[in-house]
């Protein structure tokens, strides 16, 4: 897919100064807020911090070895960071081709997941590449890397954090339902149009955008923790990166959040509603926000044994 995508990026000619200008300093409106969010969470799935955290535990390691512990840490990132490259390069080709191609268009509004395969046939098909079928296998990678991750990060979490003990095939069973049961339930009951479902893919990405505090949030507070990182804690630099992109994810999600509800939102009931979840969501973050900070502060404080 990456390959015939490639290829397509190719025949479009895009440019590259546009191109380049728009990933580093990308143009965020009204109306294209939703769609950058989405972005966001398909690619820095909050489900997938945690996988990434559990590779550390995948493989067995000398911890009494700084050497083989560094060199360890090492190969875990650049893993990491191919993966998210690879996706990004991937996203970046399909975005641009379908930008490129359709933008401007009749066709344009009636895109989807359904016939976009189609579309990119009629305008590529033929030759070296067959470009329906390409699309129909990338879409069912795309559909098992992210039942099978979550999957894998549900195992991990129910190990890890809830400590439960229970047996392999058991807990796979468990984590698994909870991701099939829902799609099962959305396909025989709500409206499975082609436009209902595309609706329902953008924004089970942008809940995903609006999750990854929960998970990031926790995470840089403990590996900036020297009690727990010792040597390997982050330094001021990453630290002070990483938090930059952490708040700049909550602001993008919050005022996707105001101009939903302020564009969307009616009725008294159903307002208060709303506000008290966003408040909650709010509160919350504030809460993970000021535990991490406080945590420190009093591990600093206290005195060493």
């Amino acid at each position: 897919m990456a390959v015939s995508f490639a290829w397509m990026f190719g025949e479009t000619k895009p440019s590259g100064t546009e191109l380049l200008l728009g990933v580093l300093i990308p143009k965020l409106s009204s109306k294209t807020i939703k769609q950058a969010v989405g972005v966001v969470g398909c690619i820095i799935m909050p489900h997938n911090v945690f996988l990434h955290s559990a590779l550390v535990q995948s493989r067995e390691i000398d911890h009494t070895k700084k050497g083989r512990v560094q060199e360890a840490l090492n190969y875990y990132s650049i893993e990491s960071a191919a993966a998210l490259l690879i996706s990004f390069i991937i996203n970046l080709f399909v975005t641009t081709v379908f930008a490129k191609a359709f933008y401007g268009t009749e066709v344009a509004s009636t895109i989807g997941l359904v016939n976009a395969g189609q579309y990119l046939q009629d305008k590529y098909g033929g030759g070296l590449f067959p470009i329906l079928y390409i699309w129909a296998i990338g879409l069912l990678a795309a559909g098992q890397s992210s039942t099978i991750t979550g999957t894998y990060a549900g195992q991990f979490i129910m190990g890890g954090f809830l400590n439960l003990k229970l047996k392999k095939w058991l807990r796979a069973l468990i984590t698994r339902s909870f991701a099939i049961f829902p799609t099962m339930i959305v396909a025989l009951v709500f409206d499975t149009s082609e436009a209902a479902l595309d609706v329902l893919n953008e924004w089970l990405n942008v809940l995903q955008s609006i999750q990854i505090p929960f998970a990031l949030i926790p995470l840089l507070c403990l590996v900036s923790k020297e009690q727990i990182m010792g040597t390997f804690k982050i330094g001021s630099v990453l630290k002070t990166i990483a938090w930059l992109v952490a708040v700049l994810v909550i602001v993008i999600n919050g005022y996707l959040l105001f101009d939903f509800f302020s564009n969307e939102v009616t009725g008294v009931m159903f307002t208060s509603i709303v506000f008290a979840f966003t408040g909650a969501y709010i509160a919350f973050i504030f809460y993970l926000v000021s535990w991490g900070f406080a945590s420190s502060a009093w591990r600093r404080l206290s005195p060493s044994k």
